[in-house]
């Protein structure tokens, strides 16, 4: 049953709408809807690309600590007293065999020469060993002389010590004072040691010229006569310079001698580095094997030389002599001809506020940095102090715990918007 329209109000019916019309309507009113959507979308497309978005950084805090400024070089170990036994006469030389790394006493027997006849009968010969033992008596006295003045430099150094720890206890001294008395000491130990040392090889090489002349005198025609090399001092043979068997002149080295366990360190720095190096400042010693190794500098060479660069360049460089503060058995692996790396303190402070060196760039005739800010980056002029290759220290235009952008690209601008880089 059909129903039919409700009639007007002014009693005359309207004809019904068809419902294919009605749905006509809804679908052109849904494509409209569609299309504004679609626009909309376009519009807001299009502003968000022209919009301008926030740069992605790296971020870095202004941290306040510790700074170290450090002459960093590579160095070489090397035995501090090394002894070089030659030849004290020309003559055939048994085989030595001794081995690098034998450890050897006061007088242990290195090698033998034979006497060669005619040579050794020579009156040449017989003028020259008298001159070796005239010169070998004046070596013992210059040695003995030196013995009297270090042990005058040892007594001094003794003394200056207990006056810089007595000052220190009443607070008028510093502990770097009593620290460079007592390195004044140790070096004074040092040297006492390399005199003696060098008195006891005096006295051995005055035994050999002695005992030269006397088979000199004796003619040399014994055939089982034989001329023995003995060790000057002892210690552990660093190197065999001649092995084999046969004839050598007077003043052929045969041996090298040292102690390993007196060892120093020379570091070849530049000369514009050398100038802030002085006797005294802190070292570590790294990357040689072990641990780190606490140092200290003995004293900056006199004399540069000129070395030649991986890229060719010439360079003026100057060795610093490094002595080893930790004990023995801390480096007890160490050798002669080692390779470390040092850091050479030249100056440290605590407290000191600082920024990575990629924070810091230059601005006008100063330096800048860009401060982080909420999440805009402002130009902040600062003023830098020392530096070290990762950190500089900041000493106005930024406060603690700021927040600065590191490593800044040419996109990074006065107040532009940044975010952190993930």
């Amino acid at each position: 049953m059909k129903r039919e329209p409700a009639p007007a109000p002014n009693g005359v019916s309207k004809p019904a709408r068809p419902r294919r019309a009605v749905g006509r309507i809804v679908w052109q009113w849904t494509k409209r809807g569609l299309l504004v959507l679609a626009v909309v979308g376009v519009v807001a497309a299009i502003a968000t690309a022209w919009m301008p978005q926030p740069v992605p950084v790296d971020l870095a805090t202004v941290e306040k600590g510790r700074l170290e400024v450090t002459v960093d070089e590579d160095g070489r170990t090397r035995v501090k007293n090394r002894y070089v036994v030659s030849a004290p006469l020309t003559g055939n030389l048994a085989r030595i065999e001794l081995e690098p790394g034998d450890a050897v006493e006061e007088g242990t027997v290195l090698a033998r020469l034979v006497p060669l006849d005619a040579p050794m009968l020579d009156a040449r010969s017989k003028r020259t060993s008298e001159a070796q033992v005239a010169a070998a008596g004046a070596a013992q006295r210059q040695a003995a002389a030196q013995i009297e003045r270090a042990r005058a430099a040892l007594d001094f150094a003794r003394r200056e010590a207990v006056q810089q720890r007595a000052l220190r206890a009443g607070g008028a001294s510093t502990d770097r004072d009593v620290e460079r008395a007592e390195l004044e000491e140790r070096t004074a130990e040092a040297e006492l040691t390399s005199a003696e040392f060098g008195a006891r090889v005096a006295a051995y090489e005055l035994e050999v010229a002695n005992a030269a002349l006397g088979r000199l005198k004796r003619g040399g025609k014994a055939v089982d006569d034989e001329q023995l090399v003995l060790s000057p001092v002892r210690g552990r043979v660093l190197k065999v310079v001649t092995e084999n068997e046969g004839v050598v002149q007077a003043g052929s080295p045969l041996v090298e001698i040292g102690d390993p366990g007196a060892l120093e360190i020379a570091v070849d720095i530049l000369t514009s580095d050398a100038v802030t190096v002085k006797p005294g400042c802190a070292v570590t010693l790294e990357h040689w094997g072990g641990g780190p190794l606490a140092g200290r500098v003995r004293l900056v060479e006199p004399s540069a030389f000129t070395r030649i660069s991986s890229l060719g360049v010439e360079e003026q460089r100057v060795n610093a002599v490094i002595e080893l503060s930790d004990p023995f058995p801390k480096w007890s692996s160490l050798g002669d001809g080692y390779r470390v790396e040092a850091r050479i303190v030249v100056w440290s402070g605590d407290g000191v506020l600082s920024v990575p060196v990629s924070a810091v760039f230059r601005s006008g005739s100063g330096w800048a940095v860009f401060a982080v800010e909420g999440d805009r980056a402002h130009l902040r002029p600062v003023e830098i102090g020392r530096r070290t290759d990762t950190r500089v220290e900041i000493r106005s235009g930024l406060e603690t715990g700021a927040t600065v952008v590191s490593h800044p690209s040419d996109r990074v601008k006065d107040g532009i918007e940044v975010t952190e880089r993930q």
